[in-house]
């Protein structure tokens, strides 16, 4: 028996969890498909004009490999340190405490772009001023937070028909927009160059990421293999329908100049539905708003709780780390950082870009840490291991084309080799 083998055998714990294909499935497109739809075609169209359906069109084929990989993982690997816990088995303590590190505090800084994102369509549906942005904002953190606290039965319930609603407005907004794409709204298709591409690409990284979050929660499965295998298959067919068919008619409306506001949804449906479209849509993007901090917040808590029980964080907030169990101390963490960057995005007026870019470098940092370890825990040769070798290439490009946002990872980085020397200094007669 090979070493990588021996390591699956012994590694691989057994999971007695309840959550079954429809509502993984749900979780999965929740987390992925979620708040992006609500911004990201405005912004691919301000990057790249129409070429901003050629970005999604190549972060959709580079996601699937690494779809494919995570879910691969999670299905040998269920455990509620997620990506973490993968590194932890392949490269040590070390490039695992970086790894929590990277998607607790780093990835953590999409939290505030969701609430943002809620609160801009809620104060435009309802007509109010923005100034009410950051009270709705808090308040979607607030109510995610407090819903996670029944446990992830409750909410993953819940996350069912929000999902399905999810779903249904994509197809709505399309087939109400469709009617008015126009040809010559798709010339020129390049009008900024590559360089709008390439900003295109790194801002739909966010689109396509989320499958990493359902492997925080693999443990809560019903048999993870199978299950994680087909929840995958179902969302990420689910979102690059969605996100290429809103891209065609965000471009074929507008044009190279775009949506004319902050909420691009509303300004596609109100073209033919003038009268309920803005305040249809404006219900709809809380449902999605709460249905993407609703599939994170436990995903983030399973993390904390894990990083506790390996020594990561203070062992306080690693009650809760096993299957079934709420991590009531670790949600206590989540709402301390969620709500603080929050406060700091809120108060110092930063725009959604700067939070979304650090997200998305912070996000293919944790990527590459991930498809490194999966190349030396599957099997060589598998598909599993072949789709890793590809998704290894691919997050590495991707990091190169991130290279100016990747202060925040670098540092989580750093802190958490920090720790290690601590330890060891501490740890000397």
């Amino acid at each position: 028996m090979s070493k990588v083998s021996a390591v699956e055998t012994r590694e691989a714990p057994v999971v007695h969890g309840r959550i079954g294909l429809p509502t993984a499935s749900a979780l999965y497109i929740a987390a992925v498909l979620g708040t992006g739809i609500l911004v990201l075609p405005g912004l691919g169209v301000d990057a790249a004009g129409p070429g901003s359906i050629l970005a999604v069109a190549i972060v959709l084929v580079l996601s699937i490999p690494l779809a494919a990989t995570f879910a691969a993982l999670a299905g040998r690997y269920p455990d509620g340190g997620g990506v973490a816990t993968f590194v932890r088995l392949a490269l040590g303590d070390t490039a695992a405490r970086a790894t929590g590190y990277l998607f607790l505090f780093g990835v953590g800084f999409g939290a505030p772009v969701v609430a943002a994102l809620g609160g801009e369509y809620l104060t435009t549906a309802l007509g109010l001023d923005r100034t009410w942005v950051a009270a709705i904002g808090i308040g979607f953190l607030v109510a995610s937070l407090v819903l996670n606290l029944f446990g992830l039965r409750v909410s993953g319930a819940v996350q069912l028909g929000l999902s399905g609603l999810l779903v249904a407005v994509v197809i709505a907004v399309i087939a109400s927009a469709a009617p008015a794409v126009h040809a010559a709204n798709f010339t020129p298709f390049l009008p900024h160059g590559w360089a709008g591409v390439g900003l295109a690409v790194s801002l739909f990284v966010w689109a396509f990421a989320g499958g990493e979050a359902i492997t925080h929660i693999a443990h809560e499965f019903r048999n993870p293999r199978r299950t994680i295998a087909w929840a995958t298959a179902i969302g990420m067919t689910v979102v690059g329908v969605a996100y290429l068919s809103l891209q065609l008619v965000t471009v074929g409306v507008f044009g190279s100049a775009g949506s004319p506001g902050q909420a691009p949804l509303i300004d596609l449906v109100a073209i033919n539905w003038p009268a309920i479209g803005p305040a249809l849509i404006g219900g709809i993007a809380t449902i999605i708003v709460l249905g993407v901090l609703n599939a994170y917040v436990p995903a983030f808590a399973n993390l904390a709780a894990s990083l506790g029980r390996d020594r990561h964080l203070p062992r306080w907030f690693a009650v809760g780390s096993e299957a079934g169990v709420v991590p009531r101390r670790a949600i206590a963490l989540v709402a301390a950082l969620n709500l603080g960057y929050a406060a700091v995005f809120f108060g110092f007026g930063f725009e959604l870009q700067t939070f979304i870019l650090i997200h998305t470098a912070s996000m293919v940092s944790l990527y590459f840490m991930g498809m490194i370890a999966a190349v030396r825990l599957l099997r060589r040769w598998s598909i599993g291991w072949w789709m890793a070798v590809v998704s290894v290439v691919l997050t590495g490009a991707l990091l190169v084309l991130a290279w100016d946002h990747l202060l925040v990872p670098l540092v989580l980085a750093a802190v958490a080799v920090l720790v290690t020397v601590i330890r060891r200094f501490r740890a000397r007669p």
